[in-house]
């Protein structure tokens, strides 16, 4: 095959250069250059690569196995010859190749497995602007391999989109830029009418653009939900169907929707093709066939227009599709995830329609997971898109969103808004977090995450990886679903675990609703025998299933899943991925529960859990007083007692009581932070006392301490000091750091207390300053002081407010004589003079005393006079006798 060309093709012998001379390179190229194909084949033959293998991390599946079968392509070769994909539950390599594209987690485990990466020479990471966790933590191992073991790896950074001066300046390494192959793209922005939906608005943006202008259209949208929806209401209608016709998706095997738009007219400018023979579905509704494709045509006009989605959930052949000129020669409109941001080339596209949404991770703690959420996309991405319609010729873009919207300049990292228990788990088997991170993970996710994984025993006390830990990484999922598929013996119960990993990773598959995970379990088993519940999501079961059964390929189960099951099978599983949302149901309110991490939760109304004793909560929406369980499964307490019987405690506790304000002692059994049997204990053990007055101010806050007025000026003090001279290295005293390490610095001071008022100003006040020797607090007197002597001789207050300048307020008479405003931490911060009458009411605010004096002092002088006679008013200031008295009287 001849290879096409590609503007990167001009940088290639400086790639190349640069990298026989420097292990670390920084690539900047916009879609179309061809980096990602161009530049793995280029390197195949340097000599520093001595015949290894490169490896190119690639963020998407459908841009994996795409970038893999062009490269192939192009050599006259098919995937899994000298370039070959891993991707989830997917390898096509063989020992013959020499460049790898992969994705997800699996440069981690190649890592992971072999820090040395014998017979790996290069590693390259595609499309970093997107800033998945897997790039962020994969860049950070292969710098420590590079840095500590291999320093002959070279590490190719290559995106589309970044700040790639900062990112070179992270590196050390040099960077270079590539031109893209782009044409003028026209943008326009195509507002939505009043209450109108985003499909609605598509729709009229799809008429406008195949009306208007020539080639194929690319319609960017957030999700397979969106891309369905829109699917439904443009597909060709059989006659005399009605609104709300019931479409099925032309991605082959999914599901049936509603549609809410009049099912006779496709597009206003569009009449659509008589559609396929219908039958009649298994509930009786007719239902139109299912379509490979859509096919329409424009009014007027003799070309059909071929409808086709593509998203990563796509079969390899459907992605294909889109992927390709139609055969026939057809217009098409491709409606698209991100998926086609970056990566992949769609050929023919003159115009994009953009949504201006996508759907990236969030941390959702009532799951416990990072679930997809539609967020804006950047500007950056936005400009990615609309170039996109400037590939092949001039082009056109409908963004779909006020031209008035202001989008971020770039994405935000994932690795600052995901939950990271996979990310700490990696991190404790790599045995350091000592890495280079481009951003590093935020501590308080990370604390969070380690807490989750000593739960679930795949850490030990000092954070160490187990060996269930060791084996949790090894599957490649999410630690809590890792647990529960290692924690199942028998093989049924196994395949029943890859059941529940399938199903607590998908979308709910029933419309309906419910609280019950077994309700989802038994529609699967339901679909599985053919009778699917009519309130089911058939295409949801089906993906369901698909991802059942890889698990169990994944963790070599022969057995196929129960048909049926007891109420409480689902929650003995299900409990090893939860332990910390293991409930049990309130003694005097039976739809409330007391969680194991100690909080409390409630059923819905009209649930189906009523009345079980013990559930575990896959799904919870965390709300200010009780949490709501929104997805739980009913479990057996003899299993319970018997997985984690070091969870079971008797022990004397003491507790902070607040409707009485004041400590108790009890005897308690219980399972974690479940109460489940308490008898009162007498005396209060002062040894314990002390954690817990602690934990009372963790739960009540600071307010309940002793706070003095001047010990609440000392820590603003310090505030400011640390905002104004960082290099003293004074400590964080704002309430989150102080309360973020209460064991620190007041558990000590309650020793031997009983009571929270039994901690005194002056204790409270020596347990704030304990973290600092004598010398430093002296400093802080000295730059931050709490009076100051002004030219009366008199000593005044200096009052510090957070979000304010220091205010030193004082009568005008006492200034006389002194030029400037005084300053304080050596001389770098002036301090804001309220300038007072004789009466003691303002006359003025000034951080300028000298101007003061010049230009206002001459009429506060002359109003002043006539009402204050017996206090001194000059007509020269500057050389006054400064005074905080009036004048004698007779003078």
């Amino acid at each position: 095959m001849i290879a096409p060309s590609f503007p990167i093709q001009s940088l290639l012998p400086q790639i190349r250069s640069s990298l026989a001379a420097h292990p670390r390179l920084v690539l900047e190229a916009p879609p179309g250059a061809g980096k990602t194909t161009q530049v793995p084949l280029a390197l195949l033959d340097e000599d520093w690569l001595e015949g290894r293998k490169i490896i190119m991390l690639e963020p998407r599946r459908v841009a994996a196995r795409a970038a893999a079968g062009f490269m192939a392509q192009q050599l006259g070769e098919a995937p899994g010859d000298t370039v070959g994909y891993r991707i989830r539950f997917e390898n096509k390599i063989s020992a013959r190749t020499r460049i790898e594209v992969v994705t997800e987690g699996i440069l981690t485990r190649m890592i992971q497995d072999d820090p040395m990466l014998e017979g790996v020479g290069a590693i390259l990471f595609d499309e970093f602007h997107e800033r998945h966790l897997s790039a962020d933590l994969g860049l950070a191992f292969a710098l420590d391999v590079q840095a500590q073991l291999r320093e002959d790896l070279r590490i190719v950074v290559m995106s589309a989109t970044l700040d790639g001066e900062k990112l070179a300046r992270f590196l050390e390494a040099p960077r270079l830029s590539s031109e893209g192959r782009s044409y003028p793209v026209e943008i326009t922005h195509f507002p939505a009418r009043r209450d109108e939906s985003l499909e609605l608005q598509t729709r009229r943006a799809i008429e406008e653009a195949l009306q208007t202008h020539p080639g194929d259209v690319l319609v960017f949208l957030p999700g397979q939900r969106e891309i369905l929806k829109v699917e439904a209401i443009l597909s060709p209608s059989p006659a005399g169907r009605g609104v709300g016709e019931r479409v099925r998706r032309s991605s082959g095997g999914s599901d049936f929707i509603d549609s809410a738009v009049p099912s006779s007219a496709l597009l206003g400018h569009l009449a659509a093709r008589p559609g396929p023979a219908q039958h009649a579905g298994r509930s009786g509704v007719r239902e139109p066939m299912a379509r490979e494709q859509h096919a329409l045509t424009p009014k007027g006009e003799g070309n059909e227009i071929v409808i086709l989605p593509l998203h990563g959930e796509l079969p390899v052949e459907k992605q294909s599709e889109a992927l390709q000129p139609d055969p026939q020669g057809r217009r098409r409109v491709v409606l698209a995830t991100n998926v086609a941001e970056s990566s992949v080339t769609l050929p023919g596209v003159r115009v994009v329609i953009d949504a201006g949404l996508a759907r990236e991770p969030r941390y959702d703690p009532n799951s416990g997971f990072a679930r997809l959420e539609v967020v804006n996309i950047s500007r950056a991405s936005a400009d990615q898109r609309a170039g996109r319609a400037g590939r092949v010729a001039e082009g056109w873009t409908y963004r779909l969103w006020p031209q008035s919207q202001r989008l971020e300049p770039q994405r935000r990292p994932e690795i600052a808004q995901v939950e990271l228990a996979s990310l700490a788990l990696e991190l404790a088997a790599w045995g350091t977090d000592a890495l280079r991170f481009v951003d590093p993970p935020p501590s308080g996710a990370l604390a969070a995450a380690r807490d989750l994984l000593r739960r679930l025993g795949a850490l030990s006390a000092s954070n160490a990886i187990t060996p269930p830990g060791k084996r949790m990484l090894a599957l490649g999922t999410h630690p809590r679903l890792a647990a529960m598929l290692l924690s199942a013996r028998s093989a049924e119960d196994r395949a029943l675990a890859c059941d529940l990993a399938a199903l607590v990773e998908a979308r709910d598959p029933l419309r309906s609703g419910g609280d019950a995970l077994a309700a989802r379990w038994r529609a699967l088993a339901a679909f599985r025998s053919g009778r699917a519940p009519a309130e089911a999501n058939r295409s949801g079961l089906a993906v369901i299933d698909s991802a059942a059964k890889q698990w169990r390929r994944r963790i070599r189960v022969d057995t196929a899943p129960p048909v049926t099951i007891e109420a409480h099978r689902l929650g003995d599983l299900l409990l090893h991925a939860f332990p910390d949302r293991i409930a049990r149901q309130h003694s005097s309110d039976p739809r409330r529960y007391q969680l194991a991490n100690g909080r409390m939760a409630r059923l819905f109304d009209d649930t189906a859990l009523f009345g079980e004793p013990w559930l575990v909560a896959n799904e919870l929406r965390y709300e200010a007083k009780d949490a709501l369980i929104q997805r739980a499964a009913p479990l057996d307490e003899h299993v319970l007692r018997n997985e984690f019987p070091e969870r079971f405690i008797s022990e004397d506790a003491v507790r902070w009581d607040a409707s009485r304000r004041a400590l108790v002692a009890q005897r308690e059994s219980r399972f974690d932070q479940i109460v489940l049997e308490s008898k009162p204990a007498g005396r209060v053990d002062p040894e314990r006392a002390a954690a817990a007055l602690t934990d009372a101010v963790r739960e009540l806050g600071l307010s309940a301490l002793s706070w003095s007025e001047s010990l609440q000026q000392w820590r603003e003090r310090v505030r400011c000091l640390r905002e104004w001279m960082p290099d003293l290295g004074l400590p964080d005293l704002s309430d989150e750091a102080l309360l973020a390490n209460l064991d620190e610095w007041l558990l000590p001071a309650f020793s031997g207390k009983t009571r929270l008022d039994a901690l005194d100003e002056e204790a409270l006040a020596n347990a704030l300053k304990s973290s600092m020797d004598w010398s430093l607090r002296q400093r802080i007197d000295q730059l931050a002081p709490t009076r100051i002597t002004v030219p009366s001789g008199m000593e005044r207050r200096i009052e510090y407010t957070h979000g304010q300048s220091p205010v030193l307020a004082v009568k005008l008479q006492e200034l006389f004589g002194l030029a400037d405003t005084p300053r304080i931490a050596d001389g770098r911060v002036p301090l804001t003079l309220h300038l007072l009458s004789p009466g003691g009411r303002p006359l003025q605010v000034t951080q300028d005393l000298r101007g003061f004096w010049e230009r206002t002092y001459p009429e506060v002088k002359k109003e002043m006079k006539g009402r204050y006679p017996r206090h001194p008013w000059p007509d020269d200031p500057w050389s006054a006798t400064a005074t905080h008295r009036a004048k004698p009287r007779g003078t």
